[in-house]
Order: C-alpha cells, then structure tokens, then sequence
C-alpha cells in the first residue's frame, strides 16, 4: 500500500484508523492519542498513489465512486468517524512535505480559483443553488435557511434556531421603520420576509439563482408582502439606489479574496451616510489559505471562506467602520448535523431525484462541513460596519432589548414557522 502507508503512519497522532487494502490485506495507523476509531476499505490500487499526494480531492471521489468505503454501526461511525478523525489530525497531515509543497502552490493560485467576475459569479451560483427548490426543502428549515442558525439551548428545533438567527441579525440593524433595506445574496427570502414583518421596513433583496428567485416571488406574494418585499435576479454591483441598511447572509464566502476590496467599495457606494451594514460570513480562525479542492470542484466553485487578516485590509481601504464583531463558534456544526439527518431521513427520496453518488457526495460535504465548524478552524462572523463611528449604538444593550421586543412581536403577530 506505499506510498499510502508511510503518509498514513505520520498522519494519524490521535485515534485509530484501521485500513483494509485492495488485496484484502488490514493496516492499523495511530493509536497514539486517544480518539475516534474508523475502518476503511480500498477497491482501487491506484488510491494508495492518489491519496498519498492530495487527499483532500481524491478521498471526497473515491467515496463518491464507492472505491473507498467504510464500516461500522451507529451514528459516529462509518464516514462520520473518518471525517472526525481526518479533522483532529489535520495539523500532521499540512507539516507533511509533499502536502505543504501542494499548499503553497494552491495559494499562490488563490485568485484564480477564486475569480467571480459579473457573469462567471452566476455560473458558480448556479452550480450549486439551482440544483431544485424540492431537492432543498428536503433537509433545509420551513422557510429554507441555508446559513448558520443560532441555538440558545442545544434542543431547540432547527425552526426555532433559524428564527433566532433572524432576529439577532434584525437588532443588529437597528431598524426604523420605514426603512429601505438591502439583502445582498436574498436566498428562498424568509430574512427579507421576517425584516419587513417585524419591523414594519421596505426589503429589496437580489440573488444570482434563478430558483431561489422564482420560489422567494411566490412565497412572498402568498405572504401579502409583496408591496413591501422585492426580488431582483441582479449582481449586486450593478446597483445604484441607496439603502439605510444592508445585510448580506452566507453570501461573502462566494466574493473571493481578490473581489474584496470590489465588495466592500459597493457597499460603501450603496449606503446612506448614517447606514448600517451587517455581514453574516463563514471565517476561520487560522491564517489565509485555499478551499477544499474538493469542495471547490464539486460543491462550491469559486467560493472561499477567508481569514479576518484578509477581510479588515479591505475594509480599512474602503473607509468602513467596523462598529462590531461578533463570533458565533459552533452554531454552524449544530446546524450541519440537522441538516445532514433530515437529508438521511429523506435520502431514498433524494437518490430517485438524483443517484446514488449525488447522495454519497452530499454525505461527504454535509458531514467534513460539520466537522469544520466542529473540530476544525471555521466559524461564523457577524461584522457590524458603517460609514460613521455612531450610526449604531455604542454599546451592545440595545440587541438584547430589540430581540425581545421582536419576540413579543412574533407572538402578537403570528410570526413563525415550525
């Protein structure tokens, strides 16, 4: 199994990886720390050549292709516990030499990979946002939420959890009624829904996906909010209106690195002078580097959830405030864990829409995403910003009040779901 073994033996420090050769042939890696234990099967000779210079790609292809496969029962078995354990070790496996001469070169790369352009963004959403609003409605909330939701108690609904969310983002916009707000990356529009229904302002929201835009008109319009709700199938750089706030959720990580500075630009242009933006964005708390190249082949093309070393540089250039910042570490694996157990739930379903490798790839990128949040480097950022120093309040008290008042509202107004 060389060169695959010699990577495997300095790769696993903590838990156990037991592997089962094309030739039938068992091999044990780690045991050194205490951890996850994982039992894998190769059928393809040619993986040990593969996986030994670029894992990341060729282990997400060879399980979607059922070359690699693994065994055990329960829910931390199987893949789950590979991708844990894969998660824990990742530090041995980037001191590797030949996988930290790969790195080097994939960031140099960086802005490449990472080019959205008007045109080619819409391609990179499509790809991943126009696979069919049944295919979503299948493991998303009610209201289809594909951003990190916030858990004040671990045994809240996924509902509830998105709702939170929701509201969080609302006080931190401090709105007014009568607002004109932008929602840049609008989704399936259940913010764009809640903003208009709790506090009584005018939402435009613009998407690149042709499905989230037909699905956000027509629940919008069952709502009766289409006199205070738009939708526009528009790149956000081709605005020109002023807007009193901004909000933008899960969208930054489709921007890349070299379009920052293009973003943040935009978003001055676009609010009033006493205007409040809030970025709702994957981050991590480890230095620039590239994305997966598997998720980036597969699932997310163009996409990168960057480093803050990388974020405030365009900011600063763009003369923006960064009047708060807020980290939200772990809501994100909780959310990736519901998400994959409704899609377990519905997969015979979701394997008669699509087939059998879809699901497997899905798996893949449900289960290493979670994992990311979970034992990795990523987590979430709220960044608060404006183009004055008080445009929001300066102290923190006001979200708290707000949230509550929004909830009151919720109740009086019948606002939920789920």
């Amino acid at each position: 199994m060389f060169p695959l073994s010699k990577m495997l033996a300095s790769f696993v420090k903590i838990g156990t990886l037991n592997v089962v050769d094309a030739e039938g042939k068992t091999h044990v890696f780690g045991g050194v720390k205490p951890g996850p234990t994982a039992n894998m099967q190769l059928t393809d000779p040619s993986l040990y050549l593969k996986l030994f210079f670029n894992p990341e790609l060729h282990a997400g292809e060879a399980y979607m292709d059922g070359r690699m496969t693994f065994s055990g029962t329960g829910p931390d078995t199987g893949l789950r516990a590979f991708l844990t354990l894969f998660s824990v070790n990742r530090l041995s496996l980037s001191n590797q030499p030949v996988q930290a001469v790969l790195r080097r070169v994939s960031r140099g790369l960086k802005r490449f990979q990472q080019a959205n352009p008007i045109g080619k963004a819409q391609q990179n959403v499509a790809h991943h946002y126009d696979l069919g609003n049944a295919f979503y409605e299948l493991f998303l909330d009610k209201e289809l939420f594909y951003s990190c939701a916030y858990f004040r108690d671990e045994s809240e609904t996924l509902e509830a959890a998105q709702r939170n969310k929701c509201r969080l983002i609302a006080a931190k916009l401090n709105l007014k009624p009568g607002m004109n707000v932008l929602d840049i990356g609008s989704g399936w529009g259940g913010l764009a829904r809640y903003l208009a229904q709790v506090a009584d302002v005018n939402v435009t929201g613009v998407t690149l996906s042709k499905e989230q835009y037909a699905l956000a008109v027509e629940r919008t319009k069952a709502a009766g909010l289409e006199g205070r709700v738009k939708f526009a199938l528009q790149d956000y750089r081709q605005l020109t209106t002023k807007f009193d706030r901004i909000v933008s959720v899960g969208m930054f990580e489709h921007v890349g690195v070299g379009h920052y500075n293009e973003f943040f630009a935009k978003v001055n242009d676009l609010l009033t002078d006493d205007g409040v933006m809030l970025l709702h964005s994957i981050g991590k708390m480890s230095p620039p580097g590239t994305a997966s190249p598997w998720l980036r082949k597969y699932i997310f093309p163009g996409a990168y959830s960057p480093a803050l070393s990388e974020v405030f540089p365009a900011t600063e250039n763009n003369s923006l405030w960064v009047t708060d910042l807020e980290f939200l570490r772990v809501h994100y694996a909780t959310t990736l864990r519901h998400w994959y157990e409704r899609f377990e739930t519905n997969r015979a379903k979701i394997a008669g829409m699509y087939d059998e490798r879809f699901c497997r790839m899905w798996e893949f990128y449900l289960i290493s995403a979670e994992m990311m949040f979970r034992t990795g480097s990523q987590e979430v950022f709220h960044m608060q910003l404006a183009k004055k120093r008080d445009a929001a309040p300066i102290t923190r008290d006001y979200a708290v009040d707000v949230q509550r008042e929004y909830e009151r509202i919720e109740r009086e107004r019948g606002i939920g779901w789920g």
